[in-house]
């Protein structure tokens, strides 16, 4: 139980620190606000030194694909427009239960506007019990709970290409404006840690889902609420390095740390590294007004050199209205301008229509969810199969029997 009276001791501590750092935080902006004027006039200078010598440079910093100061109003949607999207859940493995199992449920939303048809609000359960489903990942040094989100996350994808394609392939002929969104990032960061034999397993069947997007013409979106990505901001150490030439192997390989807050001030910096650790989404706050876009910037992830040309990932940061969102595109539908800027139509509507975040997203997250309640209707289901089939001693540990029925 948690002791308020104890706690209340300690927030007034917490409202000091936070109006330091806001302070600043605010000096930070001032600075990133400078050394976002100096690129507007030398852009291509700063985009030629990213490309000569980005294999020297210890960061990770995104390509401005348009002029940086780039501010377009987003269009409204077309009227009659369909929108899928897909969300995942699960019942983790745990030694406690009946059986050692795990379960995916991933729901799926379609919508349709403007054209008098039912949408699509259902979920789509999985459960895996067998050895190879629960073990495989041992030998990669991947337990079983961290493979099942991995798992979960390929579903997503699969679920996801395999309903809009559907609705979009003869006979129904639909060729009203569509698209596919997915709740989160379309760089897979979590890959670059795994072995290449666990990669192998999961990104190829997202890629090809992916690609079965692009043969359709179905344009797909990522979408993150209040990201915490600084790719953007760290394009502005270039017009920061005090070096005749960002050749930060050179220069500053070794210098480079994550730094410590000493007396409100970050210490153990790079000279570069001068609005640290202010985020993308809060410099773009400051430049972008309510139903407008940045410029579409080119992703710098190392696993992206794992995805093929026409896939990989460009973003711009969007004044939903409510906050600032990054939204993620593959590069095809980066290129084609048009059908960009109609996808971007639609998905602020789908903000607007969910309050502040793309309805279609929430929707299939309360059909995925798995709430208490499921959770043991779930296992209380497996035990009466389990009974049925002649198993004896079904039960769960004697642990979990005490957890649910406390005494105290």
């Amino acid at each position: 139980m948690l002791d308020l009276t104890k706690l209340a001791g300690q927030l007034p501590e917490i409202s000091q620190h936070l109006q330091r750092e806001a302070k600043a935080a605010q000096q930070r902006l001032e600075r990133a606000q400078i050394l976002l004027d100096e690129i507007q006039g030398r852009q291509e200078e700063f985009t030629a030194q990213y490309e000569q010598w980005r294999d020297r440079l210890i960061f990770n910093a995104a390509l401005p694909l348009e002029p940086i100061d780039t501010c377009i109003t987003i269009p409204t949607p077309p009227a009659q427009h369909s929108v899928f999207a897909t969300d995942g859940s699960q019942i983790a493995p745990s030694h406690h239960e009946i059986a050692y199992c795990y379960l995916i449920n991933v729901g799926r939303v379609m919508l349709h506007y403007g054209q008098n048809l039912h949408p699509l609000l259902d979920s789509l359960p999985e459960l895996f019990y067998k050895a190879e489903d629960l073990y495989i990942a041992r030998q990669w040094g991947i337990r079983p709970e961290e493979w099942m989100g991995h798992r979960r996350t390929v579903s997503e994808a699969q679920m996801l290409a395999d309903m809009a394609v559907r609705w979009v392939q003869p006979p129904g002929a639909h060729t009203d404006p569509n698209l596919a969104l997915v709740d989160g990032s379309l760089t897979y960061w979590f890959l670059e840690a795994l072995a290449s034999e666990a990669r192998d397993r999961l990104l190829p069947p997202i890629l090809t889902a992916w690609d079965q997007l692009y043969q359709e013409r179905i344009p797909l979106m990522g979408y993150l609420s209040a990201p915490r990505n600084s790719e953007a901001i760290n394009f502005l150490r270039f017009p920061a390095c005090p070096h005749p030439n960002p050749d930060c192997i050179r220069h500053c390989r070794g210098e480079e740390s994550n730094g410590e807050l000493e007396g409100g001030r970050w210490q153990n910096r790079l000279p570069c590294q001068v609005v640290d650790p202010l985020r993308d989404a809060t410099l773009w706050a400051y430049v972008l007004q309510p139903g407008q876009r940045g410029a579409l910037w080119r992703s710098s992830a190392p696993i992206l050199n794992l995805y093929p040309e026409h896939l990989r990932v460009s973003f711009c940061y969007v004044h939903v209205g409510t906050e600032i969102a990054r939204v993620e595109v593959p590069q095809w539908l980066a290129e084609d301008e048009d059908l960009f800027h109609q996808s971007l139509g639609i998905l602020l509507a789908q903000v607007h229509k969910g309050y502040g975040y793309p309805v279609a997203l929430a929707e299939s997250h309360n059909q995925a969810v798995v709430r208490g309640g499921d959770r043991a209707r779930f296992f209380a289901l497996l035990e009466q199969q389990m009974i049925r089939a002649g198993l004896h001693n079904v039960g769960i540990s004697y642990k979990e029997t005490r957890k649910r029925g406390s005494i105290a």
